[in-house]
């Protein structure tokens, strides 16, 4: 289970980056950005993970030498995570619109020969 989140992660980001490099088209350079944050959303949460392990809420009565938690840390990196990338989503978006109506077009070459 653990190497198909490994997997899925690594396809999710390579798949972004693909995006991002290869298309020209700027809705899909912001679709595919988001599509690595989500990838690199899922590495870190699999990083964190631990089997068997239970939430860290515990109080001193129920704290015994073998017990076993999972690191919060991980969880709220990613949820951090996930907020900014929101807000670069949309900040990327409203840029792409803003380019759209100075120019008519959201293809990068198109943009960088009509300025010259």
């Amino acid at each position: 289970m653990i190497l198909l989140n490994y997997m899925a992660s690594f396809f999710l980001i390579v798949l972004g980056l693909y995006c991002i490099v290869c298309k020209y088209d700027l809705m899909k350079s912001v679709i595919g950005l988001s599509i690595m944050d989500y990838g690199v959303n899922l590495l870190i949460i699999t990083i964190g993970f631990n089997p068997g392990g239970t939430a860290p809420i515990y109080t001193f009565g129920e704290l015994k030498p073998e017990s076993f938690f999972v690191d919060p840390i991980p969880q709220a990196l990613t949820l951090t995570s996930i907020v900014i990338g929101a807000c670069v989503t949309a900040m990327s978006l409203s840029l792409v619109i803003k380019l759209k109506e100075m120019y008519g077009t959201t293809d990068t070459h198109e943009i960088r020969r009509l300025r010259g």
